[in-house]
């Protein structure tokens, strides 16, 4: 046994692919993950497991299961399942357009959103042009309405409000309320240029550049950050001559005056006069209801949230929650949805549905209840196609290939400065069902580091369920939809 141990000790460290293919069983499943967190990198840290037979409901582990962590976007599992829940499959956000008059000149266009996080300047520009083709040729006053903000969760980072991942939350949503600002080298000394993808979203911004283009192979030294209060964009710190271009997602810092430009300029280009526009607080008394657009249903959009890790449509989907619920917040109607679904509502205390804010606080036991019940769910296949798949989809795209879990992992993934989280369903062919949920904490050591002990895990799981029911009559697989297309955003 001791030597068994040892064998394996020493692969776990490695964390390779090879792990996974060691002719080495761990007898013991506690002692072997205890050595595997046991070890002096993580001598500050903090470990929460929780590792479920899916069938049976028996404990194959626990560590800390019913202690608070930060869940980083392993919150948006608790999210989603409760959006599942409560609105169903079908559900979807809605649009609304109201139009005063006909013909070639209409009197007064309004338009007042609920949260569609799937708005395009395409849309935008598609609509335009059906306007045009029905005679439309002058729009005397063209309005949206918007609430006053914040836009933002009070417990996030003010870092994080300038960049895609920390979006502002808004009724009306065009492109996820994000651009790309791309950054450009120039010769050796000179400030950087940049250039975008989108010049209504960037001119909300006032550019401070103090930007510099350092010698070629000089290591990467450069930052943008907003200051507080103002709209300025502050570009500092150096990029190497021979960098390439530099990518940045920033945040659209105007939610509805952006969207009333772009549709104002796609108007124009289509050929139809703007005369006057204005963000308004509520949608005009009166006015007809003329058009609706409708999101993609639920199901489409919980894909979107938990496989890239996209913040904006968990922070939509709590909206949608409370929405539903009048009398409820978000929150409320979460935790209503989910008690409902079994999870007991002191395993968790959320702040935000994306898990951005470091005010979440949530076991692994609540994230293990959650799995567990969504897949007696009448929803479990829609849940599960919603989660990234080990080596093939969304976050876990790269991790778990060419090992012999790739494939065979449904779970999701969290991120955050000292955490680190994945938690889901493994079922191997031939193999029983498992739940698990890992969070670490206050990690001290890279992220690369943190996410290798959490795979290496995953794969002694694996290589001990492999060994110990190897015998075993083969049981039905999960059937998920293993191929769905990967964003590349998110936690």
């Amino acid at each position: 046994m001791e030597k068994v141990m040892g064998l394996l000790t020493a692969g776990l460290l490695l964390l390779t692919p090879q792990l996974a293919q060691a002719t080495n069983c761990p007898v013991d499943l506690p002692d072997a993950i205890a050595t595997h967190i046991d070890q002096p990198q993580w001598e500050r840290s903090r470990w929460g497991i929780v590792i479920q037979n899916l069938e049976s409901g028996d404990d194959l582990y626990r560590h800390n299961a019913e202690d608070y962590f930060l869940p980083a976007s392993n919150a948006k599992l608790l999210t989603t399942a409760a959006a599942l829940n409560a609105l169903g499959p079908d559900w979807q956000q809605q649009t609304l357009i109201y139009q005063q008059g006909d013909g070639a000149d209409v009197e007064a266009i309004h338009i007042t959103g609920q949260g569609n996080p799937t708005l395009t300047t395409a849309d935008l520009k598609a609509w335009a042009r059906s306007l045009y083709a029905q005679g439309i040729r002058t729009i005397e006053r063209l309005t949206v309405s918007e609430a006053p903000p914040p836009y933002h969760h009070p417990t996030w980072e003010v870092y994080d409000l300038n960049f895609y991942y920390g979006a502002p939350v808004s009724g009306l949503i065009l492109n996820e309320n994000s651009f790309r600002l791309t950054v450009l080298p120039q010769a050796v000394g000179e400030p950087i240029a940049w250039e975008t993808d989108d010049a209504i979203a960037l001119g909300q911004w006032q550019i401070n550049n103090q930007g510099v283009t350092s010698e070629p192979g000089n290591p990467y030294a450069l930052d943008i950050t907003g200051i507080l209060g103002t709209p300025i964009l502050k570009i500092s710190g150096a990029v190497a001559a021979d960098n390439g271009p530099d990518p940045w997602d920033m945040a659209v810092l105007d939610p509805a005056q952006y969207f009333l430009d772009t549709l104002r300029s796609q108007l124009l280009q289509a050929g139809i006069a703007v005369n006057t526009v204005a963000v308004e607080p509520r949608e005009p008394l009166g006015m007809p209801l003329h058009e609706t657009w409708n999101s993609p249903p639920l199901t489409e959009l919980i894909r979107t949230t938990n496989q890239p890790s996209q913040n904006l449509y968990a922070e939509v989907l709590l909206q949608g929650l409370g929405h539903a619920h009048p009398s409820q917040d978000g929150l409320i109607a979460l935790e209503a949805s989910l008690t409902n679904l079994g999870v007991d509502p002191d395993s968790y205390q959320l702040a935000d549905g994306s898990g951005l804010s470091r005010h979440n606080l949530v076991s692994s036991e609540a994230i293990a209840q959650t799995l567990a019940q969504m897949a007696k769910s009448e929803h479990a296949q829609d849940f599960l196609a919603s989660l990234p798949v080990g080596g093939q989809s969304g976050t876990l795209r790269r991790r778990f290939r060419e090992t012999p879990v790739a494939g065979s992992v449904w779970a999701k993934t969290g991120t955050l400065t000292g955490v680190s989280a994945l938690s889901g369903y493994l079922q191997l062919p031939g193999q029983e069902r498992l739940v698990f949920s890992i969070l670490l904490n206050q990690a001290t050591v890279s992220v690369t580091e943190q996410r290798q002990a959490i795979d290496g895990l995953v794969l002694l799981l694996a290589d001990w369920q492999q060994c110990s029911t190897r015998d075993q009559d083969t049981l039905p697989e999960l059937s998920g939809d293993r191929h769905q297309h990967d964003h590349a955003q998110g936690q």
